[in-house]
């Protein structure tokens, strides 16, 4: 038996604001309630609705810049560092810039649409 499990066919979520996103392990993948690791790439002038999410969230800036507002505080992140949200914090995630963010998303526990609280207006 194997201990270990080697990604090369991540799951790609289909999107329709020109976002890439592929989860390597996480519910839509393997199945993981307990953690989810993705490979992001934001687009010039994208954006989410707000959210509030019970899950924590890292994000590490592999790329670009991209830009937070947690709970009304605008702050920018560029490659090389990270963040993480604790769970049940207000955040805006966008890239208002004019080149591709890409980044590496964790969330524990996994990232579930049933979790995230989206305010869609």
């Amino acid at each position: 038996m194997k201990t270990y499990h080697i990604q090369d066919n991540p799951f790609v979520v289909p999107t329709t604001d020109g976002k890439i996103i592929q989860e390597h392990f996480g519910l839509a993948t393997d199945g993981n309630s307990e953690i989810s690791i993705a490979y992001m790439v934001a687009p010039p002038d994208w954006s989410e609705p707000f959210q509030t999410p019970e899950f924590d969230e890292y994000t590490f800036i592999i790329k670009g810049k991209k830009q937070f507002i947690i709970d009304g505080e605008q702050i920018v992140l560029e490659a090389g560092q990270s963040i993480k949200i604790n769970k049940n914090t207000r955040v805006q995630y966008s890239n208002p810039f004019t080149e591709p963010c890409v980044y590496l998303a964790i969330c524990k526990p996994s990232f579930s649409m049933d979790l995230v609280n989206r305010e869609y207006t």
